[in-house]
């Protein structure tokens, strides 16, 4: 009995979930009908490939050996039918994009207008990694963009830019900091304004430094960091932003940049997606879109 793509894609999407219920879900298909596909599977190949309990299904060896062999190969010649179909196809309906609000604003936003030009809606929403992750399994999103590199095995990413991070303040705190005898003393003795609880990107411009130090409260923490950034320019503190968000400051002179003893680390960004996702021709245009509007900008 031949495997037909519908069998193979309710297989890799069963195996992925872990439930027949949630599979059946994602491909909007009935739970009798995600198990008739892996019974005509299980049947052809004369071996089980889930046991079935209460809570879901666990895979057997053969269902591993399977999926194994299948890799992303199911995945990308899905997203390539998409892309042929998008070409007769309706684009006009929506595709809601995720992210960070900075890096949407300032980088992803300006690049859409060829999308908006074909017809095609687009949602925007804002949210942090573990809004991403949940909003892209619970299919509340269809494409986000994350400086977070993804584990999650059920998603798939790709990296679609680079930025240098610079440690930034104002002239006047700038000039003190740099005139100091200790610039490690100096920056924990001065207020840092930081992008979360974990201070993630002032610790790596500090770690890429060599800059050890006690541990500092942020004296405020803000996910977008255009907030940060204006109370940089008025003054108070220091804080480590990316080069899209500061670089036209420092060459206007209202920030200034503190040199990095031994480098700018790099902030890495990636566009990321649930596999399921692209089987809409336009999610796969728009994924095809992003990808080569922003690849131009990897350092």
């Amino acid at each position: 009995m031949a495997m037909s793509l519908l069998q193979l894609r309710s297989f890799v999407e069963v195996y992925r979930q872990r439930s027949l219920s949630s599979a059946a879900r994602r491909l909007g298909l009935t739970q009798p009908a995600v198990s008739q596909h892996i019974a005509a599977l299980e049947t052809a190949i004369g071996h089980p490939l889930f046991d079935r309990h209460a809570k879901g299904v666990v895979p057997t060896p053969t269902a591993d050996e399977l999926a194994a062999g299948l890799g992303d190969r199911l995945e990308m010649a899905e997203a390539a039918l998409a892309q042929v179909r998008a070409r007769s196809s309706d684009l006009t309906g929506m595709v809601r994009i995720m992210g960070h609000g900075d890096f949407m604003a300032e980088l992803v936003i300006p690049r859409l207008l060829p999308l908006l030009q074909k017809g095609m809606r687009l949602r925007l929403l804002t949210g942090d990694r573990e809004d991403i992750r949940s909003a892209l399994h619970e299919g509340d999103c269809d494409l986000a963009i994350s400086a977070y590199p993804v584990t999650d095995p059920k998603l798939r990413s790709e990296k679609v830019h680079e930025e240098k991070l610079h440690a930034v303040a104002s002239p006047e705190v700038a000039g003190r900091l740099m005139s100091a005898p200790n610039l490690a003393a100096a920056l924990a003795a001065e207020p840092v304004l930081a992008f979360n609880l974990e201070q993630q990107l002032v610790d790596d411009w500090l770690n890429a430094n060599a800059l050890y130090r006690q541990p500092m409260r942020a004296a405020m923490i803000g996910q977008d960091l255009r907030c940060l950034r204006g109370i940089l320019m008025q003054g108070f503190g220091w804080s480590a932003l990316p080069g899209y968000l500061c670089q036209a400051q420092i060459e206007s002179g209202e920030l200034v940049e503190i040199p990095a003893p031994v480098a700018a680390p790099v902030n890495r960004y990636f566009l990321v997606w649930a596999p399921a996702a692209l089987r809409e021709p336009r999610v796969a245009v728009a994924r095809a879109a992003i990808l080569s509007m922003l690849q131009v900008l990897v350092a």
